[in-house]
């Protein structure tokens, strides 16, 4: 680690040596459009600072979160945030480059654990709470001199779309549609250009849906590779934190800092020897050339303009030289395969909520029965907050409460035997067709109105997302393409476990080959927000 970051220093000093922002040297870049690497490469050049960054940033919250369109995607700015910027900032004049991240504003889903902002879990029944200390995740991204900027809403407690704290997001591209759950906040906020980077989790598709219908990239880790310890569970069985970004480039860059076995995590011990410190090194444009790609076509059907673009994305690939090859998943395991998720998820809340509420203070709940007893509490004052949150909290009830025990054969079942089968069965899907990848819309229809009536119940219907949670592999999305009303969509890389990097390289030469980001039409640009990027500070091509 201390070689990277010193190389990268060095990199830095380089830069700022040989750019020195003159107009034939340099382009201009509107902020929020700007990946990470070019951002870097401003400041090593001196056109941009972390303080002017962050302040750029902030003014984009001021204008689109609760005016204008009012997205409504923050729950809290970190009060010190320009000063941490300008803290940093003074550190890279005296010579010192933490690494990629520094200076960087990140945004943060609301429920890991922050010191310097409250982590609700998107409830009223934590409003307040202050955790003793950064998740492994935060303290990893703040020691490589990222600015932990702001909190942003979530479905509660990871679950839904919206929260009984931070109320409903709006998804930028259509504000009358939803911007998926549970990390919705996060996407909403990435594709606003609130921040560079966000993190997000997921034990459904809860990084996945929020990217592919507010049109960004985000990556669901093979399970173990970055740790849990000071998220808010939902089930750790399938929980998994990820980063959530507008570029495959910034996604990489973002990665290997937060990776590494945590004793905090027993699961992170499945990353020893398999996790990389720079995923940057795996971004090839030509990544697609010689490549075989399975084609889920079980996700296909639904809606023909989603449809349409996958058609169009996949053309895409067959263009850069890759090799289509159509797979199928047996009925049996779609059938079961989300039902799975649903049993399993349950039951394994109703446990671990308790374990963290441990770590809140005294007037916090210690369990799912005092959840259930404060949510009833505080209906029955008359408060009403963003909510409250009825749908979520009647799960509590109805559901949570009543899921199977952790020691109940049914549950056992699900754990000991069906997740180590899903990731035997897309083991052998892959090797059999000797494949790189499989590929698949990531939502199979294009984002439902917010004021639809409710759809089937959770678990009802077959899900792409959830396949990858079962199986503990890596998903990674990318921007594909537009509905005929303007709507994203997006292509999932579907890979094997601790195939982030070939999944990342494949998903950068797709996002090369079709460039298929586009601002939401709600958050548009702002005047003066454009920076000096100089020649050759964009990511890698080759």
């Amino acid at each position: 680690m201390r070689n990277g970051i010193s190389k990268f220093a060095l990199a830095c000093a380089l830069a700022g040596a040989l750019f020195t922002a003159s107009p034939s040297q340099a382009k201009p870049v509107e902020f929020d459009q700007a990946t990470i690497a070019e951002l870097q490469a401003a400041m090593a050049a001196g056109t941009l600072t972390a303080e002017k960054l962050t302040q750029l940033c902030l003014d984009r919250i001021a204008a689109f979160d609760r005016a204008g369109p009012k997205v409504h995607a923050v729950m809290a700015v970190n009060p010190k945030a320009l000063e941490i910027a300008r803290a940093l900032d003074a550190e890279r004049k005296a010579g010192k480059v933490r690494g990629p991240l520094h200076g960087i504003p990140v945004l943060m889903k609301d429920n890991y654990d922050t010191l310097d902002m409250p982590t609700t879990g998107g409830s009223v029944l934590l409003e307040g709470n202050m955790a003793p200390d950064d998740a492994y995740m935060v303290k990893r991204l703040r020691d490589a001199g990222a600015i932990i900027f702001a909190k942003v809403n979530l479905g509660e407690f990871a679950n839904g779309g919206q929260s009984s704290l931070g109320g409903q997001s709006l998804n930028p591209h259509d504000l009358t549609r939803t911007p998926a759950g549970s990390s919705g906040g996060t996407g909403v906020a990435i594709a606003a250009g609130f921040a560079p980077l966000g993190l997000g989790t997921d034990t459904g598709g809860s990084i996945r849906g929020p990217s592919s219908v507010n049109g960004i990239v985000g990556l669901k880790p093979t399970h173990g590779l970055l740790s849990r310890d000071g998220i808010i569970p939902l089930a750790l069985s399938l929980d998994t934190g990820g980063p959530m970004a507008r570029s495959v480039s910034d996604i990489a860059v973002s990665l290997g800092i937060m990776t590494g076995v945590d004793p905090a995590d027993d699961a992170t011990k499945k990353s020893q020897g398999k996790f990389e410190k720079d995923y940057t090194k795996f971004l090839k444009a030509d990544a697609l050339k010689g490549a075989r790609i399975g084609v889920a076509r079980d996700f296909t059907g639904a809606d023909p303009d989603v449809d349409w673009v996958f058609e169009s994305a996949l053309k895409a690939m067959e263009k850069a030289g890759a090799t289509l090859v159509n797979v199928r998943y047996p009925k049996w395991f779609l059938d079961s395969s989300n039902q799975a998720v649903f049993t399993l998820y349950p039951a394994e809340f109703k446990v671990q909520i308790a374990d963290y509420l441990k770590t809140t203070g005294p007037k916090y709940p210690k369990n799912l029965d005092q959840l259930i007893e404060a949510a009833e509490n505080y209906r029955s004052m008359g408060n009403d907050g963003a909510g409250p949150n009825l749908s979520r909290w009647t799960y509590f009830k109805n559901v949570e409460a009543k899921a199977d025990s952790l020691s109940d054969p049914r549950y056992l079942a699900l754990k000991n035997y069906y997740l180590p089968m899903t990731a035997a069965l897309i083991d052998g899907i892959i090797a059999k067709e000797k494949l790189d990848a499989i590929v698949y819309p990531t939502q199979t229809r294009r984002p439902a109105q917010i004021a639809a009536p409710p759809g089937p119940p959770l678990g009802s219907t077959p899900s792409p997302t959830g396949i990858a949670n079962l199986a503990g592999f890596p998903d990674l999305i990318v921007p594909a393409g537009f509905t005929t009303d303007d709507l994203p969509v997006t292509v999932s890389f579907f890979g094997t476990a601790f195939s982030e990097p070939k999944l990342l390289a494949l998903g950068y030469a797709f996002e090369q080959a079709t460039h298929a980001l586009r601002r939401p039409v709600n958050t548009p640009a702002l005047a003066n927000a454009a920076i000096d990027v100089p020649t050759g500070g964009a990511a890698p091509t080759k």
